[in-house]
């Protein structure tokens, strides 16, 4: 890891996907990179991607792939939850940030609902 000081941020993302992403498996244990999958397969018979948490040279990234397949997600986030964002479905991090990671937690749980419908 590039960066010693975002091992907290990291470890408090990775809690965030823990905590909600429901009956998920957690595919990669690489330190400094998680991954999320579904047990169900897409078109190439791939498990579908949920997510990931990783770190990054300058900040610590947290992928979620239901805001992507369905952008009404993000209809009620916050602006400074937005400002965060990289694409489509990725939200940048330096520092922990408690209200934040809260409302990416609950954005997480809804997406995992939508990811399993």
């Amino acid at each position: 890891m590039a960066n010693a000081a975002f091992d907290e941020v990291y470890a408090s993302l990775l809690e965030v996907m823990t905590s909600h992403a429901g009956e998920l498996e957690f595919t990669s244990d690489k330190p400094g990179h998680t991954t999320v999958e579904s047990h169900d397969v897409d078109a190439k018979g791939k498990p579908r991607w949920f997510g990931a948490v990783q770190t990054k040279k300058n900040y610590v990234s947290y992928h979620l792939m239901p805001v992507y397949e369905d952008p009404s997600l993000l209809a009620d986030i916050s602006p400074e939850l937005k400002a965060r964002m990289q694409g489509k479905s990725c939200f940048n991090f330096t520092t922990v940030d408690p209200e934040l990671f809260a409302e990416l937690g609950a954005l997480t749980a809804v997406g995992a609902n939508a990811f399993a419908a």
